[in-house]
């Protein structure tokens, strides 16, 4: 992927988990490797970075939306895409995932509108962690973000790793750094030769009631001006 005309894209490397050296962020950690490699520059980051209480609609309009979610905002607003390494709990989303997922919603403008966003998992199981990823696929699209269809999902990712951090089959390797690098080219594409219109987050064919809206039209308190996304 060249970027001698435009510069070098921007991806924010998202795990979904806590822990330090968990399967997630280990896999997160071979996509910002990978997204390095291509070209490009990788920040990787953690949920825990970005603390923030159970949302609570009493809390927002008392205290405002906290400032993890704010530099939450910050960082999606800094980059080009989004890649989230997320775990599989019980079949669905991590909570502090959705949790600052919710809180970092209520900005305006919405910051995941339109947001290109990759997604994988590991896990122990047979599966994955993918029925967690289609979990997590509804709140992002529903927000707006482009969600890449092929999504990864590593499995008996206790074993599937070595000791080194990296996918220890190399048809699984070359399937994990294909999936990033054709992300990436989308990306490019997306975002230095656009040829599709701004897409609608809802159409509800008349004026969005405030109560209910979700586009970028919304008026809500922000903590700081938003930034508009690279070019």
């Amino acid at each position: 992927m060249s970027h001698a005309v435009h510069g070098p894209l921007t991806f924010l490397v998202l795990t979904g988990s806590r822990r330090a050296d968990s399967l997630n962020t280990r896999l997160a950690r071979l996509a910002r490797n990978a997204v390095d490699a291509g070209g490009a520059s990788a920040d990787l980051v953690s949920v825990k970075d970005f603390a923030v209480p159970d949302y609570d609609g009493d809390r927002e309009r008392s205290d405002g939306i906290p400032d993890g979610a704010e530099r939450f905002r910050q960082r999606l607003e800094q980059a080009h895409a989004l890649v989230i390494a997320s775990p599989e709990y019980n079949a669905s989303v991590p909570g502090v995932l959705k949790n600052l997922i919710d809180w970092t919603s209520r900005f305006r403008p919405q910051p995941f509108n339109e947001l290109q966003t990759l997604l994988m998992s590991a896990s122990p199981s047979m599966v994955g962690g993918n029925r967690g990823l289609w979990a997590l696929r509804v709140p992002l699209e529903h927000l707006g973000s482009r969600v890449y269809p092929d999504m990864f999902s590593l499995a008996s990712a206790h074993t599937a790793l070595d000791g080194e951090g990296q996918i220890a089959d190399p048809t699984l390797r070359a399937r994990f750094e294909a999936n990033v690098r054709n992300f990436m080219s989308l990306v490019e594409a997306t975002t230095h030769y656009p040829c599709v219109k701004q897409a609608w987050v809802e159409y509800l064919g008349e004026q969005p009631d405030p109560a209910t809206d979700r586009t970028q039209s919304a008026t809500h308190p922000v903590t700081a001006d938003p930034a508009p996304r690279p070019a």
